[in-house]
């Protein structure tokens, strides 16, 4: 028995325009351009490319609405000057206009330990006897920040017929040029978290069937987040020298940033199905990349992006890195509980939407 080949039969192409046999008879009336597109781009496949250029819009809107005019705002510095000097330096630092400092008064030895805790971007040392005062500041934490800081005491030196001699104290690791590493590293576990669910998804279904399928995307996701972690710790370290040390730390932290990205997309994926992938992109490239303290730090970007930063896992994640490597560590304990909030959070919202989506259909619709 011959076996037909299905595809070769006299049945129209897949790709053919509906109708269009009847449209070639005798009588028929010639189709428009807008009807044709109309009937070769079906109505699904429409708004996903509506949806696509939605995002790709908004990618150019959020990257150059974030960088195209960095201005500091607030960033903190500690000023450690005699006591009948202090609060006239600070007043005057504070009172510059678009408010691009927030000063505080301190000691000289408590400054320096501020700085080196990331608990200030920069420590003015005011020396009373001389017209030349010294300007802390920590590359490490941001080449962005460090240079910003670094012109506004100028320019406000200058209005005191001072100058300002800079000095980077806690200085970026040589392999890390403008301290821009973490940022990129952190990209790179995000784009990995969100990818592996994407590609679970095209494999076994945008949405998952059950919730069982759902703890089992959860479940593949750990192994690979594990070894991203160690992966992504292990390119900037022993093999290229841009974040040496502190290798555990760092494999610990990327293998909850790629968790928390992939839990995020099968949570997306299982609310939304195949749009969920858009909805991912929007919340860590549209929104979470420039807003992360990347290229600019958190403190030149405009309002909405400086108040993401912290709030989503980029900004989170890339905060926490540049601490654990160059401030030993302090203040991520915030980073960590936003990392962490997105794991959980988006492993709960897979498999509780999965459950309630298929209990809705198992009630059908109520009759009326």
């Amino acid at each position: 028995m011959t076996q037909v080949d299905t595809d070769q039969t006299d049945a129209p192409a897949r790709g053919a325009e509906p109708g269009a046999d009847q449209a070639q008879g005798k009588g028929a009336a010639p189709r428009g351009a807008w009807a044709r597109l109309r009937g070769a781009v079906p109505p699904r496949i429409a708004a996903m490319l509506v949806g696509a250029l939605l995002l790709q819009l908004g990618f150019v809107l959020s990257y150059v609405g974030a960088f195209h005019h960095p201005q500091p705002h607030r960033i903190p510095i500690a000023v450690a000057a005699p006591e009948r000097m202090a609060p006239g330096v600070v007043e005057k630092l504070n009172g510059i206009p678009g408010h691009p400092l927030k000063a505080t008064a301190t000691d000289e030895a408590t400054a320096r330990e501020r700085l080196r805790t990331g608990e200030t971007s920069g420590a003015l040392i005011v020396k009373p006897g001389s017209h030349t005062d010294t300007l802390l500041v920590a590359g490490a934490g941001g080449a962005s920040t460090a240079t910003a800081l670094e012109t506004v005491i100028e320019k406000a030196e200058k209005t005191q017929a001072r100058t300002a001699s800079v000095v980077d104290a806690v200085p970026a690791q040589a392999g890390d040029a403008r301290g821009l590493s973490s940022f990129y590293l952190v990209v790179g576990w995000t784009v990995g978290g969100y990818l592996l669910a994407a590609l679970l998804g095209v494999s076994l279904g945008a949405r998952p069937a059950t919730p069982r399928g759902a703890g089992r995307r959860l479940l593949a996701a750990v192994p690979y987040a594990v070894l991203s972690g160690l992966g992504g710790a292990a390119i900037v370290g022993p093999l290229l020298g841009a974040l040496s040390g502190h290798f555990l730390a760092l494999s610990a932290i990327g293998a909850l940033v790629v968790f928390g990205a992939a839990a995020m997309t099968i949570a997306f994926q299982a609310l939304f199905g195949v749009l969920g992938i858009g909805v991912t992109v929007l919340l860590f490239v549209v929104l979470g990349n420039p807003s992360a303290g990347g290229a600019y730090g958190p403190e030149l970007l405009p309002p909405f992006w400086r108040a993401l930063s912290p709030a989503l896992p980029n900004g989170a994640a890339t905060h926490a890195v540049r601490h654990v490597m160059y401030f030993a560590g302090h203040g991520i304990t915030a980073n960590l509980a936003v990392l962490t909030a997105y794991a959980l959070g988006g492993a709960l919202v897979s498999v509780l939407g999965v459950t309630l989506i298929r209990r809705r259909r198992a009630a059908g619709p109520v009759a009326g």
